[in-house]
């Protein structure tokens, strides 16, 4: 008999993206369980706190009681928020006490510092980052390619663009990434624009069955989507990374946080 819904709910005074990530990460370790996912971010008065807790409390009337992450961090928001009927993990109170204990000061208490500008210079830096993803996107642009930190390669659709803006505006990489085509594949040879830069390269793969679904939504029915196209284009791909000894991952079952770090780990780079 399959297990109902469980419903979990991600607060937070502040934008809610860490108590969705952490929590998140936890009930990945319950595979078998699913869970129907709420996030209620900027609980910034005790009004709404307790209007959250009263949404809560109505659930847990109708059924099993709520998985409840909360990052709240101002004091008054989460002794409302512990109010409530669900199970309360709070990702921030007893490790804020133990860092106040360590340090021997207060915390400030103060929402939205995950998240916000905090080090205007580290912003900057992660702004102009992105900027220089967008420049370099799919091979738009070869200017001040020497600038760059990475240099994504891969047949089209195995997660190129995605990776590099993550990069960029996550840890500030400057990451550049370009197409392999069919031209690319009559020889090992890297792309003309790129041999100066091998050393920079860093290769995504696939595998042929997922790299057709991804194409066949964006073109059905063609042999760019086929799965003889992809597995030509993926076995010249893995050849040349092979011959130039170019770092890559499979990207076909990884999320994008998982190749990012993956990246930053092989190439040495340290945000």
């Amino acid at each position: 008999m399959q297990e109902s819904l469980r419903h979990v709910y991600f607060l937070s005074d502040g934008t809610g993206i860490t108590a969705e990530t952490l929590g998140s990460t936890l009930l990945t370790q319950f595979p078998q369980r699913q869970f129907s996912r709420t996030t209620v971010p900027f609980i910034s008065t005790i009004a709404k706190a307790r209007s959250v807790v009263r949404e809560i409390d109505q659930v847990a009337l109708r059924e099993e009681a709520p998985l409840v992450f909360s990052t709240a961090v101002n004091e008054e928001i989460r002794n409302e928020l512990a109010k409530c009927n669900g199970v309360l993990v709070d990702l921030i109170g007893a490790h804020v006490q133990l860092l106040e204990d360590a340090l021997g000061s207060k915390a400030s208490h103060q929402p939205g510092q995950a998240h916000g500008l905090g080090n205007a210079l580290r912003y900057q830096s992660r702004m102009m980052a992105v900027e220089y993803a967008m420049e370099h996107d799919d091979g738009q642009s070869l200017r001040a390619l020497e600038k760059a930190e990475v240099i994504l390669i891969a047949p089209s659709r195995c997660g190129k663009t995605p990776t590099t803006m993550y990069l960029a505006l996550q840890h500030g990489v400057y990451a550049a990434n370009f197409p392999l085509v069919n031209e690319d594949f009559s020889s090992d040879l890297l792309p003309a624009p790129l041999r100066p830069y091998a050393a920079k390269c860093f290769g995504l793969t696939s595998n042929p069955m997922r790299l057709s679904q991804v194409r066949t939504e964006r073109r059905p029915g063609s042999e760019y989507a086929s799965m003889r196209q992809c597995g030509i284009e993926l076995r010249s791909a893995e050849r040349m990374y092979s011959a130039h000894d170019i770092p890559h991952v499979n990207s076909a079952s990884m999320s994008v946080e998982e190749i990012s770090a993956m990246i930053l780990e092989r190439m040495g780079l340290r945000h």
